[in-house]
């Protein structure tokens, strides 16, 4: 047996089943024993969306993804989405052909791309070891919660394994658990007891139902109000005290109470910049307590009273063990009437600057809401539209939203609709774009209707890079080299088989409608010509980052 062969069957059997990609001859054969051992391959149209299919799979799914690509410029078209799940901790092992001979026209130094994006380098170095080195990117993947570049050399992958070498390859051992220590768990409970105005922020170390339940336990008994990072929207869906997103997306209530809190609990979420709006969601005489299980990450972002080194679950079920009697805290009938009627943004008043050219992005979300099924899965790309898809669509859970923005790359969102898609095909998957970020992933729009996806992509169509042109716009710089002729995406759309509409007003949604009642045999594209009047809320917020 042939390395390749060798290793594609025990990644298989230690677990990647899916894995994504675009097939050359250096990842050839790699690719197909992955396949043989019943791992499931999505081609792509480009590595870059495969990279991005990956990550939202991985995510969504909660198991670890596999991307495969060819030596050299395989790698380099991916990058960028390697880059993201990098940023983003995602467990993905990147499966890389690679040329060792300088003179190939091929070769470049891929340990060092892996190591400039952020991601783990490992090789398959001999063919005696191959399965046990394969296994170990598997093991540091999912263990560390890491993006693996595994390069597999093309001399390597053609010699023959040796018959007394390892061949058996198996999962390897779930992750286990940190627990928190003592001291620290008894900490936190007293931080708790002296607080009146306590909220919880959680992000991705809560992304699970059994974190969810604890923390909503101990939010109980203390009388705490929940809110969550961008990347962890819905973990508290449909519970009444819960504030949605905490950062720049926050509604005008929940930041009003995240900033008046005089006790913030992160659990497993960084309190960035964005989660904390620079800091200014931090009221002067606040604590600040940060949970994760990894004691890298405690008060990278900002000063904190107390970092407490645990999973988050365990932690907060460890903290409800010694907490005392219930407390009322924020829980009251005042901010009860309040969060019911005017927390979520589309309960906010707005003037709607609609014409019959062009619709309000809040008018176009609230149809949208109102019309999709409540299971659905969304993936947003970046741009100045993009917190109104966030903010305006509601999600049934952690897994309802996939946020690939942790590198703040354009170009990333249909990709990420259909990672997200495969990981949970019960449910509705929409993509939406700006359309910058449409025309730089057009080529998968193949990719969807080649997968027979019942996809809806909604593209916000205001003919710009509306970011830079809010930005910079109001300073009275030239707009030339971000603003372009009107496109007909719809058309672009039909051309791979898509259903499309444009939607100019609100009226024209019943197309949208007709596609939801209907058989859905082909993906239906959204081409919404939207006004162009304003930045929207968050961007202000956002450009103070860069």
């Amino acid at each position: 047996m042939k390395v390749a062969e060798a290793v594609g069957r025990a990644l298989a059997a230690a677990g990647v089943r899916q894995v994504f990609g675009v097939v050359g001859s250096g990842n050839f054969h790699l690719t197909n024993a992955l396949v043989a051992a019943g791992a499931r391959f999505v081609a792509a149209r480009h590595e870059g969306g495969a990279a991005t299919m990956a990550d939202a799979y991985a995510r969504v799914s909660g198991t670890v993804a596999a991307l495969s690509v060819h030596q050299g410029p395989g790698l380099t078209n991916a990058l960028t989405g390697v880059a993201e799940a990098a940023k983003s901790r995602t467990p993905l092992l990147v499966l890389a052909a690679e040329v060792t001979e300088p003179r190939s026209n091929f070769h470049i130094d891929q340990e060092a791309l892996a190591r400039a994006v952020g991601a783990v380098p490992l090789r398959i170095t001999t063919a005696g070891e191959a399965v046990a080195q394969a296994l170990d990117a598997v093991r540091r993947a999912t263990h560390d919660r890491r993006t693996v570049l595994l390069n597999l050399p093309l001399a390597v992958q053609a010699l023959d394994v040796p018959d007394d070498a390892p061949g058996r390859a198996a999962p390897p051992p779930a992750r286990q658990p940190v627990e928190p220590t003592a001291a620290d768990v008894t900490a936190l409970a007293r931080l708790l007891e002296r607080s009146r105005r306590p909220v919880f922020v959680a992000g991705r170390g809560a992304r699970s139902p059994g974190a969810r339940d604890a923390l909503e336990a101990l939010a109980d008994r203390y009388g705490a109000l929940l809110a969550t990072s961008a990347v962890a929207r819905g973990l508290f869906h449909g519970n009444p005290w819960s504030l949605d997103v905490s950062g720049g997306f926050a509604s005008p209530l929940a930041a009003e109470l995240i900033a008046d809190s005089d006790l913030i609990v992160g659990w497993g979420c960084a309190l960035n910049m964005w989660t904390m709006r620079h800091g200014t969601l931090i009221g002067p005489g606040t604590t600040v307590v940060q949970v994760d299980d990894d004691p890298s990450a405690l008060g990278v972002h900002r000063e904190i009273r107390l970092g407490v080194t645990g999973d988050v679950e365990r932690t907060a079920r460890r903290a409800l063990d010694t907490a005392g009697p219930r407390r009322p805290g924020r829980r009251t009938a005042e901010i009860a009437e309040a969060v019911a009627a005017r927390l979520l943004w589309r309960d906010v008043p707005y003037e709607d600057t609609g014409d019959a050219e062009r619709i309000d992005p809040r008018t176009l979300n609230i149809g949208l809401d109102d019309l999709l099924p409540a299971e659905r899965v969304i993936g947003v790309d970046s741009g100045n539209f993009m917190g109104y898809p966030t903010m305006y669509l509601s999600v049934p859970d952690e897994n309802g939203l996939c946020f690939t923005q942790a590198f703040q790359s354009i170009g990333l969102g249909l990709a990420t609709a259909i990672g997200a898609a495969l990981a949970r095909p019960d449910r509705l998957a929409v993509a939406v774009l700006g359309d910058g970020g449409a025309l730089m992933g057009a080529g998968e729009l193949d990719t969807v209707r080649r997968l027979g996806l019942p996809m809806l992509v909604v593209v916000h169509n205001d003919d710009a890079y509306g970011a830079e042109v809010h930005h910079f716009g109001p300073h009275g710089h030239p707009l030339g080299t971000v603003e372009f002729p009107a496109t007909d995406i719809a058309a672009v759309a039909r051309g791979y088989g898509f259903e499309a509409v444009t939607v100019r007003t609100p009226g024209d949604l019943r197309a949208v409608e007709d596609w939801l009642a209907g058989p859905r045999s082909a993906p239906l594209l959204v081409d919404a010509k939207v006004v162009a009047d304003r930045g929207s809320w968050w961007l202000e917020e956002a450009f103070r980052g860069h």
